[in-house]
């Protein structure tokens, strides 16, 4: 697992004094790029294929700071599955995220099998979260 402080910009506010719903994709992105990196290297790439998001309550720039978490729950032929959190420095949950991401092929514009050492790879990240 991996936990990222953000902090609450500006930027991330909107109209109605509270963080918009699309900057928590950002937020959740950025912990979940980390987790990519830190389990699987610089060298794979991989894009999103699917995520769901469970907003619990508002962050404000009030709350100053987020820590976001991502770890990996399970795997398929090319496919990961993680699941992140997004929780106020105060301590309480703000939301909660389901993703699949797969290995991507770039050259191929396609997805791709997962290596034997990219999967046992991510049965340690999972066995270790």
């Amino acid at each position: 697992m991996v936990e990222v402080t953000i902090p609450v910009r500006w930027r991330d506010v909107d109209n109605y004094g509270h963080v918009n719903n699309a900057v928590y994709l950002n937020y959740l992105e950025e912990a979940r790029d980390r987790w990519v990196l830190e389990t699987l290297g610089p060298t794979v790439d991989f894009v999103i294929v699917r995520i769901a998001i469970d907003y619990r309550r508002e962050l404000s720039q009030g709350d100053d700071e987020v820590i976001v978490s991502c770890r990996g729950v399970g795997y398929g032929t090319s496919s990961i599955h993680t699941a992140e959190r997004i929780v106020a420095r105060a301590g309480w949950l703000a939301a909660e995220s389901a993703s699949v991401i797969v290995a991507h092929d770039a050259d191929a514009r396609s997805s791709r099998p997962l290596t034997a050492h990219e999967r046992a790879t991510l049965d340690r990240a999972i066995a270790a979260d």
